[in-house]
């Protein structure tokens, strides 16, 4: 049986005084490198479990989280059942790095370009992904980047696993109709400041 299956007690994201501290890294780290870490604030509560709804816990394999930031979407993976230690964390922030290294210590935590999956992620998969949970700012770079990103992150997950992505723009950060997979979204997350939208893509079977 997975260990997700047993709904493993996520560690409590910081409230009050350490909540504030997050907020200011964030906006601190959009100051510095707005292209990169692509929001002022961490994602909220409404959004985390969106996005995190997304994701079965019981098919087998890591799951991948891109841009985790400060561990708003990892803490809601865990609490939907995802056993910390099939998470895989790739941030490009070292000072985020190091806080979800505290937060998360049985995750696998990687410091590098989740624009280049398959070297950020050389000698780390050992086998197909479950998921792929993505906080990256995408309207940051050209269309072709991001399809390429979905294309890359497809080839390393099961077929139909999903490639889970959201946005704060009223348009989808990746088309939503293409022969080569198949979409769908939430609903407008209004409680969420600014309001946002999740995506999800699946590869579309061939015969």
């Amino acid at each position: 049986m997975l260990q997700s299956f047993q709904r493993p007690t996520a560690r409590k994201l910081p409230v009050g005084k350490d909540r504030f501290q997050d907020e200011a890294r964030f906006l601190r780290s959009w100051l510095e490198r707005p292209l990169v870490v692509g929001a002022v604030t961490p994602s909220g509560k409404a959004l985390a479990r969106t996005m995190a709804s997304y994701v079965d816990p019981r098919i087998p394999g890591p799951v991948i989280e891109l841009g985790p930031g400060t561990g708003p979407v990892t803490d809601a993976l865990i609490r939907r059942g995802v056993a910390q230690d099939r998470l895989v964390l790739i941030e490009y922030s070292p000072d985020f790095c190091q806080l979800l290294k505290r937060r998360f210590p049985k995750a696998t935590i990687i410091q590098g370009d989740a624009y280049d999956l398959q070297e950020t992620l050389s000698d780390i998969l050992k086998e197909l992904a479950a998921a792929t949970v993505s906080s990256l700012p995408l309207f940051t770079k050209p269309m072709d980047q991001r399809l390429d990103l979905l294309e890359t992150a497809q080839t390393l997950m099961h077929p139909s696993a999903p490639f889970i992505q959201f946005t704060y723009a009223v348009v989808p950060p990746i088309p939503a109709r293409s022969p080569q997979y198949k979409s769908r979204a939430s609903g407008r997350i209004w409680r969420n400041l600014p309001p946002a939208r999740v995506w999800v893509y699946n590869k579309v079977d061939t015969p």
